[in-house]
């Protein structure tokens, strides 16, 4: 078995590999994008590159289903021992506004220990970790590593379920270290132990075939987006808990999450209150939750005295865990179409779908990341839920019922995930990878024991 000092090592593989978090930052791989589509591309080429630069014998760029390009890297187990496949994304979110970052989007900057850019953290901070992790070993790890990095998951993964089935053999792992979540702070390791699951959907509402002057009809006929917004409003009760009856909740874990502390994670304004009843982590991790992302309508700036004819809404469904997607997707659709004032047609166009998950942190190899993540962080970690949705998580459980799945991370809840100045704490980065090392040279001395 390979035989390193890890501290040491991650300390002399890091700046390189921060270097290359850095390169990769620069590229604007936003797989929602088509016009950005060869930036994606380019993204996985540049992945591709370094995992052969790090010693992986056998690096494949693959797709399914014309979707986007992932990486897929192996280095053989050797005799006797487990296969553990390492996941990342290399696909970011939009940027938004370049005007409202700091420093540009793609242009990483350091500044007070944290690197900021688009994807710093969420998720080639995570390519970052596995690099850095298989560095240390001199691209001889003491277990089989398969090296995943996906190219669309930030669209929903929505060709994963055909990539893992023509790529199944080459993705078999024991565990799996899925490298995409966030810590509950900084200094404090996490796994991830339940997911929300994702439905959404764009609701079309029309009150006419064609927009008639407002003067003239106004009072008798309803407007369109008027009818839309007095149905957007029906998703919600007056305390803010989603009212589309039929979706499902589950038990809330015993830890704490003070409001102060989520008001100043979140930003929200002085004055503006916090919806819905519950404790903080059953409303965030426990329950549905539902936010309309987007309006089709007239621009103000195109706007004339006219009864809109029709107007539409993206809806964003957050599943609890032990929801299912199909059945909530339909419950949605239920009430959407039920609750239209004024006989206003209703058509609802669904979109994307994700199950939530469960995850258990148990038994012998969880025990051993456990005590690898407590040993690079100096302290226990904490097991917690995530409001966000990964689908994947779901397909890979599916897929492979037989492996271990971890939910690992390198952001914190300052790293602004899909939002302005997103960034990635270097402290937290170093001790990401030093557990993600420390988690391998455990997996292969648990195997010399058994």
């Amino acid at each position: 078995m390979t035989t390193i000092d890890p501290e040491q090592r991650i300390d002399d593989v890091l700046p390189g590999v921060l270097a290359d978090l850095e390169q990769l930052v620069a590229i604007e791989s936003v797989s929602a994008d088509p016009a950005r589509a060869g930036e994606v591309a380019r993204s996985a080429e540049q992945v591709a590159e370094r995992f052969r630069a790090a010693g992986c014998p056998d690096v494949r760029t693959v797709s399914a289903a014309a979707g986007a390009p992932a990486v897929i890297g192996r280095f053989p187990a050797p005799e006797g021992m487990p296969t553990v496949c390492l996941y990342a994304h290399h696909d970011v979110q939009p940027e938004g506004d370049p005007a409202q970052w700091t420093s540009p989007p793609y242009a990483p900057e350091e500044r007070d220990g944290r690197l900021y850019g688009r994807g710093s953290g969420d998720d080639k901070g995570g390519i970052a970790v596995h690099l850095a992790a298989l560095r240390a070993y001199d691209g001889h790890p003491p277990v089989g590593v398969t090296l995943f990095v996906e190219g669309e998951e930030e669209v929903g993964s929505p060709t994963l379920g055909a990539l893992l089935a023509e790529n199944r053999d080459a993705l078999a792992a024991d565990v799996f270290v899925i490298a995409d979540s966030w810590n509950w702070g900084v200094g404090r390791p996490s796994f991830t132990t339940s997911l929300r699951g994702l439905v959404d959907c764009v609701v079309e509402v029309r009150t006419l075939d064609h927009g008639i002057h407002s003067g003239g009809f106004g009072g008798v006929v309803p407007d369109a987006l008027t009818t839309l917004c007095r149905l957007l409003a029906t998703l919600h009760d007056e305390r803010g808990n989603v009212a589309v009856a039929g979706l499902a909740t589950s038990e809330p874990p015993d830890l704490a999450y003070d409001e102060a502390r989520l008001r100043a994670e979140t930003g929200l304004l002085d004055g503006v209150d916090f919806i819905g009843d519950g404790s903080v982590v059953d409303r965030l991790w426990c329950k549905p939750a539902i936010a309309v992302i987007a309006l089709d309508t007239t621009p103000i700036a195109q706007a004339s005295n006219t009864i809109i004819p029709s107007a539409r809404a993206k809806i964003s469904l957050r599943l609890a865990p032990g929801d299912d997607a199909q059945r909530a997707l339909a419950r949605l659709t239920e009430h959407l179409e039920s609750h239209a004032s004024w006989g206003a047609r209703v058509t609802v166009h669904p979109g994307d779908t994700g199950q939530p998950s469960r995850i258990a942190a148990t038994g012998p190899i969880a025990d051993v990341a456990r005590a690898a993540f407590a040993r690079a962080w100096g302290t226990e970690v904490v097991e917690m839920g995530q409001g966000g949705s990964i689908p994947m998580v779901a397909e890979f459980q599916q897929a492979f019922p037989a492996a271990t799945v971890l939910v690992t991370a390198v952001c914190d809840p300052d790293s602004r995930m899909h939002g302005v100045d997103e960034s990635v704490h270097l402290g937290d980065l170093r001790k990401a990878a030093l557990a993600e090392t420390l988690l391998l040279g455990g997996l292969a001395e648990l195997a010399d024991s058994r």
